[in-house]
């Protein structure tokens, strides 16, 4: 009966990760439909990657830590993609640098969607032929449609930047209209004390390596703000003189804003007065109410000193969303934009989804922390230096995706993800 049962979990688990990995192959194709044959192979900045590249890599990921490395039969599509489309894995080998993915006129993307369709298929047949002997194939199965999902978030961040270096403003969807009311904040206070954050090592569902082990951290008194900071009061921080008083920014920042010219969020324009905004349904009129977003940690933070406030730590962070259920503006749900906050929430409106937050925490591996093993080890470990961790969830990102533990990490400059502010301040 033990046997039997093992068997019976066994055989649900592979039906539920097969039924994800068609999903998560179907659903990166679907974001792709509304591009043209031109637009697959643009990428603007060092940030952004071709969508036709994004489509390759998701392939090459499966077909290198699972076919390649389970299959001793299998044959490389093409052996020269182990070049073209392995990211930064150095332990794998060399690798194309990011700022010339945006020259591979070829493979076509023809090409390429043969070859996700080829790895599809021998996905699934492997699975299959493996039977109920799968062990550790499922984990990296269950990494790889997670990695596909991120490269989802990542897909929508680049079209959108790279659509906005486009005169015509490009539509990637109907235009939306977004409107609200904008909602008073009020501060929610913590009383000191010691608090548990991440996952267990022995924790059974997926997560990754970088949410565990589970430890405590000592927290003192701190207040968090019910709401996210909105347009309405960015535009504040702007017209009094945020941009150009040094006292708000910390050197590094003051220096990349003066050196990029930075005097607003990423994709705002002033027409006729008006503000405006990138998004994926073109150039819109700013909707003040909406949460701000694309921003970097640097204009955060000066937001936050202008305000009185600080930006919270990640452990605060934590502690302050398993308040909130996990619900909100994700990829599955939304119109792939920033909403003006609802009445939808029980103590804090917007914690999960809607936009990244940024904390103050550097990302840094926890007590305990163990990489994920083989060429994998590089997947989180190699990146904790120099990136200020993030928390929430985005309107792009896929809620089965998401977890309360999740931690994004970017550099402080960075601003074409969707990332936003909630504040905090010290119980004094």
């Amino acid at each position: 009966m033990g046997t039997s049962g093992t068997q019976h979990q066994q055989l649900t688990l592979v039906t539920d990760l097969v039924r994800r990995f068609i999903d998560v192959r179907n659903i990166t194709e679907e974001l792709c439909r509304p591009l043209g044959a031109e637009d697959f192979m643009l990428s603007v900045t060092e940030d952004t990657s071709p969508p036709k590249w994004h489509l390759a890599h998701t392939s090459w990921f499966f077909e290198h830590f699972i076919l390649q490395r389970f299959n001793a039969c299998f044959e490389s599509y093409r052996p020269e993609y182990d070049f073209l489309f392995n990211s930064y894995y150095k332990r794998i080998g060399s690798y194309i640098s990011k700022g010339k993915r945006n020259v591979l006129s070829r493979p076509s993307l023809h090409e390429v969607m043969l070859y996700r369709q080829h790895v599809t298929e021998s996905v699934l047949s492997f699975l299959e032929l493996r039977g109920n002997q799968l062990g550790e194939v499922l984990k990296v199965l269950e990494l790889g449609i997670n990695h596909e999902e991120q490269h989802q978030e990542l897909l929508l961040m680049d079209i959108k930047r790279n659509f906005f270096e486009n005169p015509l403003k490009p539509q990637y969807q109907r235009e939306v209209f977004l409107s609200g009311e904008i909602m008073d904040s009020t501060w929610i206070k913590f009383h000191s004390g010691l608090v548990k954050v991440g996952i267990p090592t022995e924790y059974q569902s997926f997560a990754y390596d970088n949410e565990k082990d589970q430890h405590q951290v000592w927290m003192e008194s701190f207040e968090l703000s019910s709401h996210l900071v909105t347009n309405d009061e960015y535009i504040n921080f702007i017209d009094d003189g945020g941009y150009h008083n040094p006292s708000f920014w910390l050197s590094d920042g003051w220096d990349i804003k003066e050196k990029e010219s930075w005097e607003h969020p990423l994709y705002w324009e002033k027409q006729r007065g008006d503000w405006w905004t990138m998004t994926l349904s073109g150039q819109v009129p700013l909707e003040i109410a909406a949460a701000v977003v694309h921003i970097s940690y640097y204009e955060a933070a000066a937001f936050a000193k202008w305000k009185g406030c600080r930006l919270p730590t990640e452990e605060e962070w934590e502690t302050a969303a398993r308040l909130e259920k996990i619900q909100g503006e994700f990829l599955d749900q939304s119109y792939k934009e920033p909403a003006p906050a609802n009445e939808n929430y029980e103590v804090f409106s917007q914690m999960h989804g809607t936009v990244w937050e940024w904390t103050q925490s550097s990302y840094r591996p926890y007590s305990r922390f163990k990489p994920f093993e083989h060429g994998m080890s590089e997947y989180n470990e190699k990146f904790m230096c120099n990136q200020i961790v993030m928390r929430g969830g985005s309107c792009i990102t896929p809620k089965s995706h998401y977890r309360l533990t999740y931690r994004n990490f970017f550099y402080p400059h960075q601003r074409w993800m969707y990332g936003g502010i909630r504040l905090a301040k010290d119980v004094v």
